[in-house]
């Protein structure tokens, strides 16, 4: 029997209609497979459906991948594939596999020998690189920084100086509701030439990107409370 494909399915950023932000060939995929890896049902359900209204919701399968999920369990969930199903793995928003748990389900997808197909879609992370000016050709994301104080000055301090030494863009997130808290420690801690890309709502209508030095940023007034954002810094 030939095995089902896995397929990294995409998602929106935010609230927006998903064939403003996705191809057609999404609707396609979504129109085949039947079995599907989600962060949380509710939500997959509802982009299922806007991308699709006309699929029946009764036939779909779910497997839920969250902080939640036992590590044992993650090993029956490809299971559909062996059978020659197809599987679709998304994420909340954006890519599944990129500061999302999906990259265990794809890593365990090779292990079994099962075709591994990523969707053309957006990544915020990839999107804010390419908007803020900085180097396109050497970067790295480093997720989220520590809570502590003292760690995350000592992080931040870190990153700077590997930033200047390698002159390497170096990418950062946070939960949303610590957005503000964020900025305000880069713009305590960082060198006033360095530069910053704060960007956020990335597709959405309200989108906001914008690269300047800390020197700059401690003077601009920005609310970005609850809003997905993306930090890029840059020291030459």
């Amino acid at each position: 029997m030939e095995l089902g494909k896995l397929y990294l399915i995409p998602t929106t950023l935010g609230d927006n209609e998903p064939l403003e932000v996705l191809p057609i060939s999404i609707k396609r995929i979504i129109e085949q497979v039947d079995f599907y890896i989600a962060e949380n049902e509710k939500s997959a359900r509802r982009f299922i459906k806007k991308v699709s209204s006309g699929k029946s919701q009764p036939d779909l399968n779910f497997q839920l991948l969250n902080k939640f999920t036992e590590e044992a369990e993650i090993h029956t969930y490809l299971d559909p594939c062996l059978r020659g199903e197809h599987i679709g793995l998304m994420s909340d928003a954006g890519y599944p596999g990129v500061a999302d748990p999906g990259a265990d389900i794809v890593s365990l997808a090779h292990s079994k020998g099962i075709k591994v197909v990523p969707l053309v879609g957006p990544s915020s992370i990839l999107m804010a690189m390419i908007a803020s000016g900085m180097n396109g050709q050497n970067f790295a994301f480093n997720g989220y920084l520590p809570i502590d104080k003292s760690d995350r000055k000592s992080e931040i301090k870190k990153f700077e100086k590997r930033s200047k030494e390698f002159n390497q863009s170096q990418i950062f997130i946070e939960t949303p509701y610590r957005n503000d808290k964020l900025l305000a420690d880069f713009t305590s801690y960082l060198n006033d030439t360095t530069r910053l890309c704060v960007a956020c709502d990335i597709t959405l209508p309200e989108e906001y990107i914008k690269t300047q030095t800390i020197a700059d940023w401690k003077k601009t007034k920005i609310e970005l409370h609850k809003r997905p954002c993306i930090f890029i810094l840059h020291k030459n």
